[in-house]
């Protein structure tokens, strides 16, 4: 099963999660939780990874629409987008909201699921990969 929808990128780090932010709020997303599992992982088990932050998005207007439909949907959000080094490129992936739905099992979502999807789509298309 795929719940993500990738983009590589020629970028170093540092570019990519600036570049991410910037494409995210160009869509309505906010960053709501920033998760450096880098430093976290470091500083709790001593084990190394490489650079990898979790980005906890969310578009307000859709997040009321989504819980209009279920209040118990808050508990799938924010969308996780994923900023991460690999073999000299940039990943970045954000989760596929259409997940919700099927996790859900509420077809009230779907189209609000589909919006989501298409801005982050082009949050990930604005970035070039």
């Amino acid at each position: 099963m795929e719940y993500g929808i990738p983009v590589t990128l020629d970028l170093p780090f540092a570019d990519a999660v600036e570049r991410t932010r910037a494409a995210l709020a160009a869509q309505g997303f906010g960053i709501l939780t920033e998760i450096d599992m880098q430093a976290t992982l470091r500083a709790k088990l001593g084990e190394e990874i490489e650079e990898y932050l979790i980005l906890g998005a969310c578009n307000p207007p859709l997040a009321h629409r989504a819980l209009g439909a279920d209040r118990s949907i808050g508990l799938l959000l924010p969308c996780n987008v994923v900023v991460r080094a690999a073999d000299g490129r940039t990943v970045v992936e954000a989760m596929d909201p259409q997940l919700i739905v099927r996790v859900a099992g509420n077809p009230e979502l779907a189209a609000v699921a589909d919006e989501a999807a298409a801005r982050l789509r082009a949050a990930l298309d604005a970035l070039g990969g």
